[in-house]
């Protein structure tokens, strides 16, 4: 909520063009009996003097009130977006006019406008950049109600607004009042994602996933003879009968998992198209982390957010609820920004992550800078899945000359550099939705439980 209580120094009141011609023409008049000894003149100035001091018989003292607000101030992308501008009048003269209008970002979609309980759909007539007028009687306010849709995530500023009020019969109107935007938190929507189980190493010490270590879990690991300190409720009693000597059931513990999903930020590409339209580079980064997220925090796994850019922003590791709004709330925040300088590698080494933790690198492969932090993940032993990001639909320049050709060899150099990834044992996918990293976990899991011959 943003508001302007109180006038601030431009605040005031001034005369209109209509004070001055009315004062204007009835001085005229005056001056034309005086000098010509008419009276009649001074018959057409009298409508015009008392008309003019009746309507300024009370001036305002105070500056008009504006204020603007959000009913939600956490939305989702193409969820209903609604917001209120508020002009109120604390003075004792009634304003005849109220000029009131908002700037609202193009990524909030205002549809309809209300205002003295009258809705306008404002879809194809301006938005809310229109001008809306209405009176406002003493001592109250009259609210304009803006609703519409969400189209992108992020912070989007609504306003500033602005209002203008005209008193004395239009004689007199207030300098613009103001008030400062606020910042609307539009949440990524998390497209459908599920994946399989298999996760390369489990390391917590609870948790959803089966590791290969003895414990107390749900998984059964075999029967074994009683030893001292195991749980009476682990006896199995057919096998103790049978053997005549008492054996135990063995479980495998339930373990968590650490994901790490870094972000790459390098570079931008594709034209981005709000919620309905076209997916650039870093909506689809976006989403596909809020998803990726939200699915292994709702099965108890410990996620870790990390930036691949100049500022290498980190969300440390946690698991739960508070931690999914924190991403979302960490998400809002990403921007693409390019650098000529190597990302620090104190920051982005493979020593700086859990050796056990599964990295998911969202990523569009347009930088070589990229492509080698992969590599040294992958060489130092890290279980690293890199989802493309890049827009399947990314269309080819249309100019002249040699950009279509120019184009064709960057996109075979891309899928060069793609080709060598794999062969350093590192997995790329495109970001599919559901089921996008199903076959790479499998296979990510297979390798990790499979003995190692030698490290080159």
């Amino acid at each position: 909520m943003a508001s302007r209580d109180e006038p601030g120094p431009a605040a005031g009141w001034a005369p209109t063009w209509a004070l001055g011609r009315a004062v204007l023409l009835t001085g005229l008049l005056l001056i034309g009996a005086v000098l010509l000894g008419r009276v009649d003149l001074v018959v057409l100035a009298a409508p015009f003097a008392l008309g003019t001091a009746y309507a300024l018989r009370r001036r305002p003292t105070a500056a008009p009130l504006l204020e603007i607000a959000t009913t939600d101030v956490h939305l989702v992308e193409g969820g209903p977006l609604a917001a209120t501008v508020t002009v109120g009048n604390p003075d004792t003269v009634p304003y005849d006019v109220a000029v009131v209008r908002s700037r609202v970002s193009r990524w909030l979609r205002v549809e309809r406008a209300g205002l003295g309980g009258v809705d306008r759909d404002v879809r194809n007539s301006g938005g809310a950049d229109r001008p809306f007028v209405t009176a406002v009687p003493t001592g109250s306010a009259v609210d304009l109600t803006l609703s519409g849709t969400a189209l992108r995530w992020g912070r989007h500023p609504l306003g500033p607004a602005g209002a203008r009020v005209a008193v004395a019969d239009g004689l007199l109107v207030s300098r613009a009042v103001i008030t400062d935007p606020v910042r609307v938190r539009v949440y990524p929507k998390t497209e459908p994602f599920e994946a399989v189980e298999a996760m390369p190493r489990a390391a917590g010490l609870v948790g959803a996933h089966h590791s290969r270590r003895p414990g107390e879990g749900g998984e059964l690991a075999g029967v074994r003879v009683f030893a001292p300190g195991d749980r009476l409720r682990r006896i199995d009693w057919r096998v103790s009968l049978r053997a005549r000597q008492l054996h135990v059931a063995s479980t495998l513990s339930d373990r968590d998992a650490e994901v790490v999903v870094l972000l790459d930020v390098l570079a931008e590409a594709g034209r981005s198209g709000g919620i309905g339209g076209a997916a650039s580079v870093l909506d689809t980064t976006v989403r596909a982390a809020a998803a990726i997220a939200e699915h292994y925090l709702h099965r108890g796994d410990r996620v870790a957010l990390l930036e691949y850019g100049p500022a290498a922003r980190r969300l440390r590791p946690a698991t739960g609820r508070r931690q999914y709004l924190t991403v979302l709330e960490w998400l809002l925040d990403v921007h693409a920004e390019s650098s000529p300088h190597e990302p620090y590698d104190q920051v982005f080494g493979p020593q700086v992550l859990s050796a056990d933790a599964l990295v998911v690198v969202l990523t569009p492969l347009l930088d070589e800078r990229s492509a080698q932090m992969l590599a040294r993940l992958a060489r130092g032993g890290r279980f690293v899945v890199a989802v493309d990001t890049l827009p399947v639909d990314l269309p080819a320049p249309k100019d002249r000359g040699w950009a279509e050709v120019a184009y064709r060899l960057w996109r075979l150099d891309r899928d060069t550099m793609i080709g060598q990834l794999r062969e350093h044992g590192v997995p790329v996918v495109g970001w599919a939705g559901a089921g996008s990293l199903d076959q790479v976990l499998r296979d990510v899991a297979r390798l990790a439980t499979a003995p190692r011959v030698g490290v080159r």
